[in-house]
């Protein structure tokens, strides 16, 4: 059995699509449009969490953005892209890892919602969720200054986790990255790298990458 990776476009699964082409694995990949925003019910039918990414791999099905990546780097991986215990920067990997989805992305979504909702910028609560997030930024800025890869001198797991929010999320909740360059210059990096050139243009084509500094324009 091949392991599948069920990729909704413009999502957060951009992120498994990505692992897959780093670590030059045969997979199979099936792309699925939003019904607009939302996923669609074809992925509610594979697990019931309906969201993306999720994997089928024999009798496997496995959702979670996080389960899956370590799913993947631990039975697919042999090594690459994960950081051992014997090795100094360890904890900076877990940290790292873990700071995308319990963090980063959270301030992004919590933002969306506020906006959705359509509460204006000076109200007490949106402007807390703000400031939560410019915190979170400004956290993977201070990292960046001295690393060139949030782990460490070497692309890993946990940037592949963190990139999307940095990224393609911007579609959804625009924010300026103008403040943040040493942000800029990671996603730059990023922006070189093959294996991201050719999970985007995979998983999303005919999409342009997020990887500027100004805030794109919203999604329709």
């Amino acid at each position: 059995m091949v392991l599948t990776v069920h990729h909704l476009g413009r999502s957060q699964s951009e992120r498994i699509v990505w692992l897959c082409e780093e670590l030059g694995l045969d997979y199979q990949l099936k792309v699925y449009d939003r019904s607009p925003l939302l996923a669609p019910p074809e992925l509610k039918k594979l697990h019931p969490s309906g969201t993306a990414p999720i994997i089928t791999d024999g009798d496997v099905t496995l959702a979670e953005s996080g389960a899956v990546m370590e799913y993947i780097v631990v039975k697919y991986g042999k090594g690459k892209l994960v950081v051992g215990p014997e090795e100094k920067n360890y904890a900076d990997y877990l940290f790292w890892l873990h700071f995308a989805n319990g963090t980063l992305q959270p301030s992004l979504t919590r933002t969306f919602f506020m906006r959705m909702a359509q509460v204006p910028d000076d109200n007490q609560v949106m402007e807390s969720v703000v400031s939560r997030r410019e915190h979170a930024l400004g956290l993977v800025n201070d990292r960046l200054k001295d690393n060139e890869w949030l782990a460490g001198p070497e692309l890993t797991a946990a940037d592949i986790m963190a990139v999307f929010s940095l990224s393609t999320m911007r579609l959804f909740v625009p924010y300026s990255l103008k403040s943040y360059p040493n942000v800029i210059a990671y996603l730059k990096r990023v922006g070189t790298t093959e294996g991201y050139k050719r999970a985007m243009a995979k998983g999303d084509p005919g999409l342009e990458p997020v990887l500027g500094a100004e805030a794109p324009k919203p999604v329709p």
